[in-house]
């Protein structure tokens, strides 16, 4: 497989060039020179595979040819070696719930398979790769755990001060090893500029070997894919299905879109946005303009200018109609997300996340005028406990901290405190 940049359709990169650089030279983002279809047999006898097994074969379509197909499974296979349950909620929707993998979050998925992916294509080098990833809560430590004690492989985790919860930065901060949390004074988009400000320094790449584990990365993307056709599968293939997304970076809801590319039939999906709603505005008005990012509960999407929208565009020829004939978005504030998490707690005894709550939000907005009457899936991208301050205060309940995030409780943050000033974190990457 080849991949283009977003900026010059005419390049062409090896499957290793775009792993291991993460960004093109022109700035772009790397896109698949085509979406490889999954055979008819493939959906068809859906209800046979596993998880594992769809993700074995979705992965082959990418990197057969680059890398065998016995190391192929193996990633796959390892990467998604946990449950992402489809929990209905009624006779028209259903929670994905993927946030059962070792930190919780839906990021484990593709963290998990860009590590291993990762470190097989760089078994040979002897230079050592620096991983550069911005977070804004759920990347930073799916990434670090995906990638800790990895030979060869650093990794630096930029995180914005007071913009994560508790739990979120004890995850991210308290590994130590191969792994180092920077505590940026500034919001995520100011974490994201500086690691693509990197990236494009040449000063530091005659230097240094860096790559990203944002979703700005094509391995973080491809695998998340996987749990679209795992949803179809245990929703016994309805062709009706529209997938709600809780969209920040718009990673998520993009992988969605590849998903579909391969052949999986979707109806619609739904960019359910906070008060960063960037992508909201353009489907509305057709002009893109980022904004300041506006701190939220439900922080994992407090994004202000959302890196995956040039791959949207990308995908759509730069046409919002195109777009907004697969995409619906709709915004939403703190207030209605709360009301949202009391409402399906008192009517169905289900704890929503607050970015679940969001998706909620927007597949009950879309269904309002739902031509298709369709069959809504709601993306729960993080489990509640990640959130507990937010989710006890909204519901007035006492929530049982999982087993994994027991274990953070007594350990010291250790974190880098920087300026968001790139001369200052230039300067610190040249120390190391």
């Amino acid at each position: 497989m080849k991949f283009y940049s977003t900026n010059n359709k005419a390049s062409s990169y090896t499957l290793e060039q775009a792993i291991l650089k993460s960004l093109p030279d022109d700035n772009g983002l790397f896109m698949p020179e085509y979406f490889p279809q999954m055979p008819p047999e493939f959906y068809k006898n859906i209800s046979s595979y596993s998880f594992q097994d769809i993700a074995s074969e979705i992965s082959r379509k990418f990197l057969a040819g680059d890398i065998p197909d016995d190391v192929i499974d193996s990633i796959a296979r390892e990467a998604v070696n946990f449950p992402v349950p489809l929990v209905s909620i009624d006779e028209n929707t259903s929670i994905l719930e993927l946030f059962h993998g070792p930190t919780l979050a839906f990021k484990d998925v593709g963290a998990r398979f860009m590590a291993r992916t990762m470190a097989w294509l760089n078994r040979d080098k002897k230079d050592k790769l620096t991983i550069l990833v911005a977070t804004s809560g759920d990347t930073g430590s799916a990434v670090a755990n995906g990638f800790l004690n990895v030979d060869g492989i650093d990794v630096i985790i930029l995180y914005p001060s007071g913009m994560v919860s508790a739990l979120q930065e004890k995850q991210l901060t308290t590994l130590g090893g191969n792994i180092t949390a920077l505590e940026i004074h500034g919001s995520f988009d100011d974490c994201q500029h500086l690691v693509k400000t990197a990236f494009l320094d040449e000063s530091l790449r005659s230097k240094y070997r860096l790559s990203s584990a944002n979703s700005i990365n094509i391995a973080r993307l491809l695998p998340q894919s996987f749990y679209y056709v795992e949803a179809f599968k245990q929703a016994n293939m309805r062709p009706d299905i529209v997938f709600s997304v809780p969209s920040g970076n718009f990673g998520n809801l993009t992988a969605g879109i590849f998903a579909h590319r391969m052949g999986l039939p979707i109806k619609h999906f739904v960019a359910a946005n906070n008060a960063n709603d960037s992508v909201f505005r353009y489907l509305e008005s057709g002009s893109f303009q980022a904004s300041e990012t506006i701190p939220t509960i439900s922080n994992a999407m407090d994004v202000g200018n959302p890196s995956n929208f040039v791959r949207m565009l990308d995908l759509f020829h730069h046409s919002k109609e195109e777009m907004a004939g697969m995409i619906s978005a709709f915004s939403f504030s703190d207030d209605q997300t709360r009301k949202m998490m009391r409402k399906i707690f008192l009517d169905k005894s289900y704890i929503l996340d607050p970015h679940g709550a969001v998706a909620f939000l927007g597949w009950q907005e879309f269904s309002k005028a739902d031509i298709f009457n369709g069959y809504g899936v709601i993306l729960e991208t993080a489990h509640p406990a990640k959130f507990i301050d937010v989710v006890e205060e909204t519901l007035k309940i006492e929530l049982d901290l999982p087993e994994a995030l027991m274990l953070l409780k007594d350990k010291e943050i250790k974190s880098v405190k920087l300026s968001k000033e790139y001369s200052v974190f230039h300067q610190f990457l040249k120390d190391r």
